[in-house]
């Protein structure tokens, strides 16, 4: 059940993005950033407290709720905050915020772990978060919804939970739980198809639904979600796979190889920052920007999907800096595009939308990367094996060791298999052909992985063509 901290964080949090944006579009933002971190906050002590895992699962569910209500009000915040012209620049410094976190956090929460508890890693959310709370209370403004009908849309939030849940849990299930063709996954997959059909039944007649439908109309917001959704894919799947590569490929250890995230966030706080300066300081030229963004991604994708354990270092990381430069660009510009070309009244709901495709697409790419992983594993391992080395295994052997790509990566599970007597008796210079056989299968799985989220990257480039090259609404937050 260790996945499950993360993924039941991740299902609540993705569902509650939407459902918090637009509320906050027909109550106003503050009450809900306020509702956010207060929940946030106070989960965070029985999680950090929690006495099994059960408890540890259903705590960090309500940390998702509160974080997903958070996430999707801290981008709109800045429509909130500031007119359209000036939002590129601060959407560039949320992004690079973000990035930051994301290289300090994990690294901070070790240091933690070791030097205290984990416990602390949550706990410590308490005198974290309490100021900003004060803070937001008393200095972050309040707002006149744009709309005078504020009934909420009950039937439109029950089904968009029944739709995201089922599939984010059979996608997270697929392959590694149970199989694809199972019929928990496939049984999810077909409800949460069900339920999505019936969600864009129900938003379409809404008085005030959750997810406006009239946000597709606009251009901008319906070529943002097109590139949203590949793009997705491709920072999630490269997440995934990159420490996979130096290990594989190059040899480095599980802590070095995590460490080579770091050019790819950098590149993201970079991109986004620079991209947000440029969208203030050119009214708005969307499409060229996203044009430019996308490529350099792909490009970079394509670059590292070139790498093999020749590459040196240097190269890896420039590759590694492009792609991610080109992620952090194409976030923030997709966000400002979309802010700027609604009405006011739907801000809150485009901008959520825009993030919800984000998570749900990511989550898919880590599923589609997973199962290319170990499909093109086996087909490689059975291309580069010698007939000699398979002959010398017992039967049943040679399928197991294909089957489980950890041997690779986790030194006690190789050291359990070759003092398995099948493998043993073949001597040491088998065991290291053996060795040779799975780093090569599962260098050459990785870079068919990394190929696929390069060639997806593209679609990304392709959609970036329909974007409106301006389109500012020039309606700034009705403050009160």
């Amino acid at each position: 059940r260790y996945t499950w901290a993360s993924t039941t964080y991740l299902i609540a949090s993705t569902v509650a993005i939407p459902i918090a944006g637009r509320l906050a579009d027909l109550y106003g933002r503050r009450v809900f950033f306020l509702v956010g971190l207060a929940v946030f906050i106070g989960s965070s002590v029985p999680a950090g407290l929690s006495a099994t895992m059960t408890q540890l699962v259903a705590w960090r569910a309500v940390q998702g709720i509160g974080a997903g209500v958070m996430m999707a009000n801290s981008m709109v915040a800045i429509a909130d905050l500031h007119p359209p012209e000036d939002r590129g620049k601060y959407q560039g410094v949320i992004g690079g915020v973000y990035g930051v976190a994301s290289v300090v956090g994990p690294a901070l929460a070790g240091v933690i772990t070791d030097v205290a508890s984990w416990r602390w890693v949550f706990l410590l959310n308490v005198p974290a978060g309490l100021p900003v709370l004060w803070l937001i209370s008393r200095v972050f403004p309040g707002s006149r919804p744009g709309t005078k009908d504020r009934k909420p849309d009950y039937p439109g939030m029950v089904t968009l939970t029944l739709a995201v849940v089922p599939s984010l849990l059979a996608l997270s299930w697929a392959g590694k739980q149970y199989a694809w063709t199972s019929p928990q996954v496939s049984g999810a997959l077909a409800f949460g198809l069900a339920m999505a059909a019936a969600f864009v039944l129900i938003e379409s007649k809404a008085e005030s639904p959750i997810m406006p439908l009239e946000i597709y109309r606009n251009r901008m917001v319906s070529a943002s979600a097109a590139i949203t959704i590949p793009s997705s894919f491709g920072l999630y799947g490269s997440i995934l796979i990159l420490p996979l590569f130096f290990q594989s490929v190059q040899g480095v250890s599980a802590t070095e190889s995590g460490g080579m995230l770091a050019p790819m966030l950098l590149g993201i706080v970079l991109g986004a920052i620079v991209s947000g300066q440029l969208l203030s300081r050119t009214d708005g030229r969307y499409r060229l920007q996203a044009v430019a963004a996308t490529t350099l991604m792909a490009t970079g994708m394509s670059l590292v999907s070139t790498m093999d354990e020749q590459t040196s270092l240097a190269c890896a990381i420039a590759y590694i800096l492009a792609t991610g430069a080109g992620m952090g660009g194409t976030l923030s510009t997709l966000t400002v595009a979309v802010q700027n070309s609604v009405p006011f009244r739907l801000v809150g709901a485009a901008t959520s939308a825009l993030h919800f495709y984000r998570l749900v697409s990511g989550t898919a790419g880590l599923a589609v990367i997973g199962v290319v992983l170990a499909t093109r594993f086996g087909a490689r391992f059975d291309a580069t094996v010698s007939d000699t080395l398979s002959a010398a295994l017992a039967p049943g052997q040679l399928d197991a060791i294909k089957s489980n790509p950890r041997l690779v990566l986790d030194p006690s599970a190789g050291d359990a298999l070759k003092d398995a007597p099948e493998v043993a008796s073949l001597g040491s210079q088998a065991n290291e052909a053996l060795e040779a056989v799975l780093n090569s299968a599962l260098a050459g799985a990785v870079v068919d992985a990394f190929s696929l989220c390069a060639i997806v990257a593209v679609l990304s480039v392709a959609a970036a063509f329909f974007l409106s090259n301006a389109g500012s609404t020039k309606e700034g937050p009705p403050l009160a």
